[in-house]
């Protein structure tokens, strides 16, 4: 909904003709050997997205849509009363459980990856062994990389062995610099602590085979039974990830990147994210319109 950007920011123009951000990340998954997008949205507004978004890719890339319901929960389980607030990016990749059987990757819509990150994805895929379903992986960013001027964000914070495999990942909320120059952010136990600018983050770019849904699905039940009576509480797709990876289920490979990030949360990002985008066409990367 874009509740702090104050209105659909997925469909508001940051390119020289026109473009979103959206566009940009389609494009560049065409170009790194991806073949099919499915669209993640709310129904009350599919007619406007799928005209003035999904209607833009039907002659380059195989087009679907599926709708996040706030109702589309497992058997056994209910809304409370009063809430209105969806369940969080886990519920909404859930959403894709009937449309999806292949080996996929997830992105936010209002986020800019940037190309190269794209490439690390699909030959993430490439390396694996035919008739695997389990596989996962995370492109990682530097949290300073991530941070807006204009307001807190909310960040999976990542630790990494030796082998470069995830090991920890956590969810803050209200992160920011703060005037002592120090990043802090509010962890999931309430607590407000420092966080290191270097730290490597989760920017919900994932790699997920198709048993990753059975996974989810058991890890959305988890969530309700213990948080869902909260009219506020959200199932965060690092959460999820987290447990697997702490119960032994799987292992997660982590994706550095040098890809530029940008994203759009407040309004007075947009002009950043404008300025950016120029400087890659300026710079070669993409062409001036894109269809």
């Amino acid at each position: 909904m874009g509740s702090r950007y104050g209105g659909l920011k997925q469909m508001d123009p940051m390119g020289p003709s026109g473009e979103t951000v959206l566009d940009y990340s389609v494009f560049d998954a065409i170009r790194a050997g991806f073949g099919r997008v499915v669209f993640i949205i709310r129904e009350d507004f599919a007619e406007a997205f799928q005209h003035g978004v999904g209607s833009r890719f039907a002659d380059r890339i195989q087009v679907d849509y599926v709708f996040q319901r706030l109702d589309d929960l497992p058997d056994g389980f209910s809304v409370p009363e009063g809430r209105q607030k969806p369940w969080g990016t886990a519920h909404a990749v859930r959403a894709a459980r009937g449309a999806v059987n292949e080996h996929f990757a997830v992105i936010n819509a209002d986020d800019f990856y940037g190309h190269a990150a794209y490439v690390r994805a699909a030959a993430f895929f490439h390396s694996l062994p035919a008739n695997t379903t389990n596989e996962m992986a995370m492109v990682g960013y530097p949290l300073e990389n991530t941070l807006s001027d204009h307001g807190n964000v909310n960040r999976g914070i990542c630790r990494i062995d030796e082998m470069g495999f995830l090991t920890d990942v956590e969810e803050y909320i209200d992160i920011e610099r703060e005037s002592d120059g120090f990043v802090r952010g509010n962890a999931l136990d309430g607590k407000r602590r420092v966080i290191p600018a270097d730290s490597l983050v989760s920017m919900n770019f994932w790699a997920f085979g198709p048993a990753f849904f059975g996974q989810l699905e058991e890890a959305f039940k988890r969530f309700l039974t213990e948080f869902g009576a909260q009219m506020k509480s959200e199932c965060y797709i690092p959460t999820v990830v987290d447990q697997l990876v702490h119960g032994g289920y799987a292992q997660c490979p982590v994706l550095r990147t040098t890809s530029p990030w940008f994203g759009v949360t407040y309004p007075d990002d947009k002009p950043y994210v404008v300025e950016s985008i120029r400087k890659l066409i300026a710079g070669g990367g993409y062409p001036d319109r894109l269809s």
